[in-house]
């Protein structure tokens, strides 16, 4: 507001014409052409934006920098978004980087980067550049940048000890930009560590399968390797669509799979041979150089079918192999599909297993009822609370004989469970559960024996592993058959009741007077039973 004091001339430093004229073309406008202008002009005009407050030009304009990214610009647009604190430009900055790492090493917008801007390029794992590349690069920008005496700080940002002895002797050590006692410190590293111990980089892909040909990985290991990475989780039977190793006490055997190059991965999806009811044991590995594996995921204790989502701390990994070590019907290990990828979704563990937070003993989870009487199969698990009455929507057991057992995919860490008791008329039951790892050695969770329990029943424990949930019946008040209607785990409701609270919540399913009369007396058919037991006689409701 100086022009209101009789000055008639307002100087405004650090700012250059272009740019403002841009400025206030979109100020008086609403409008401003980005595509037309140089790009130093744009740094400059999203410069004004973020120092007069315009938000919304602001992120517009970094919006459109993101989209004309490229090797000779994205250093000198990553020093303006890390100096005005942009963290979606400077994140697509880093992203890009990091997949073209050689070439932006080797830029002269490299050489241009402040301080602060290069260490936090170079410092990350995912720039996947190699290590000589590196440190020749860091070299160039301490010549140009020598005044300031900064050249000892970025040069810790070289990872000495991934660079082979023949790098140190002959590119590193003439430079003199790193003291004897540096290359001696890294000798001492690299020869005493274990491979896998060492800091590595990887190039890092969120949220995409990179064990795929686009990727350039191939499976080195393992009979009927063509089957494994095509991509195809329908079409297998018997005979085809699957890769498999014998399975061995040593452990020799596997399915090894080699990534176009190293990669960041926390996240493996397999897909275990599933066309009958077997389950499988494994173990899976990963390795920068086929010689020190690290076991990322071990599931050799306990019984896993079907699809197995698995997460794991973050490791930068050229191979990954995966080790049968049982199948309950032969001595062969059979693998559908296999996908690896890093992923920012949150996640839990403990000792290794999974802690689920969404349903896990869904059919989309590959969960299954494998003991336990219904008309349809997996009626239990199909989220249908609403259609139940006399004569179907539930699974059941005969009192003293059996169990309803659901078995899930992989093993989990769980601490809760959700059951809805069969509840169209008023009778009451008394039950208790268990969870197994192996269908050999089970232990009790809750124990509701005591107790008459009725409709929903939310249930909270001490956290177990679990492959297994076992439901068995111990009373019914109306006659000798126990019926559920729905099971859940982890509970999806807030579990923070305290324990014991049974029958809290009403059915969700609308009390329709006629599907509470019995239109059968007999109870489920024997045509239309869907059973995973012998059971031989008929349960009635």
């Amino acid at each position: 507001m100086k022009e209101s004091q009789s000055q008639a001339e307002v100087t405004l430093e650090e700012t250059r014409a272009e740019a403002f004229s841009m400025l206030l073309h979109y100020l008086y406008t609403g409008r401003a052409s980005l595509s037309s202008a140089r790009e130093e002009v744009l740094l400059d005009f999203l410069g004004l934006a973020h120092r007069y407050g315009l938000q919304p030009l602001e992120d517009s304009t970094s919006e459109f920098l993101r989209t004309v990214l490229n090797t000779h610009n994205v250093c000198s647009v990553f020093d303006v978004a890390s100096l005005y604190s942009l963290s979606g430009l400077s994140a697509a900055c880093c992203a890009y980087m990091d997949r073209h790492a050689p070439e932006v090493l080797a830029s002269n917008g490299f050489l241009t980067l402040s301080k602060t801007a290069l260490l936090t390029v170079v410092r990350r794992d995912s720039f996947a550049a190699s290590e000589k590349d590196i440190f020749q690069a860091l070299c160039r920008w301490s010549r140009q940048n020598s005044e300031g005496g900064s050249t000892e700080e970025v040069m810790s940002a070289v990872r000495l000890p991934l660079m082979t002895l023949t790098e140190m002797l002959n590119v590193v050590r003439p430079s003199g930009l790193l003291s004897p006692d540096d290359l001696l410190d890294a000798i001492k590293i690299r020869s005493e560590s274990r491979d896998m111990d060492l800091n590595y980089r990887g190039m890092l892909v969120p949220e995409e399968n990179i064990a795929t040909m686009k990727y350039g990985a191939q499976v080195v290991k393992g009979e009927l390797k063509s089957a494994l990475l095509d991509g195809d989780t329908q079409n297998y039977d018997l005979d085809h669509g699957f890769s498999r190793h014998p399975i061995e006490e040593d452990g020799r055997s596997g399915l090894q799979i080699k990534l176009g190059q190293a990669f960041i991965i926390n996240h493996i999806r397999i897909l275990l041979w599933d066309r009958d009811s077997r389950s499988y044991s494994y173990y899976i590995e990963v390795s920068m150089d086929e010689l020190d594996w690290v076991r990322v995921v071990d599931h050799s204790k306990y019984l896993c079918r079907s699809w197995q989502n698995l997460y794991f701390t973050p490791r930068v990994a050229r191979y990954v192999r995966v080790v049968g070590t049982h199948n309950t019907v032969n001595k062969v290990f059979h693998l559908v599909a296999f996908e690896c990828l890093f992923t920012n979704r949150s996640f839990t563990l403990e000792n290794g297993l999974l802690v689920p937070t969404e349903n896990v003993a869904t059919i989309a989870a590959c969960a299954s009822v494998i003991e336990g009487v219904s008309r349809s199969r997996n009626a239990l698990l199909n989220g249908d609370t609403r259609n139940y009455d006399w004569d179907s929507g539930y699974t059941c057991h005969q009192l003293g004989s059996g169990a309803i057992v659901i078995q899930l995919a992989q093993p989990y860490t769980i601490g809760s469970l959700r059951l809805l008791l069969w509840d169209c008329d008023e009778r009451s039951y008394s039950y208790y559960v268990e969870v197994s790892t192996d269908q050999q050695h089970w232990t009790k969770v809750v124990d509701r024996t005591k107790v008459p329990c009725r409709s929903w029943q939310t249930l909270t424990f001490e956290k177990q592993p679990a492959s297994f949930i076992r439901i068995v019946g111990t009373h019914n008040t109306a006659n000798e058959v126990f019926h559920c209607v729905h099971f859940e785990c982890p509970a999806q409701v807030d579990t923070g009741l305290k324990e014991g609270n049974t029958g809290h919540e009403s059915s969700s399913r609308s009390q329709n007077p006629r599907s509470m009369r019995p239109t059968h007396t007999h109870g489920l058919l024997p045509s239309q039973a869907s059973s995973s037991s012998s059971t031989s006689s008929q349960p009635q409701l």
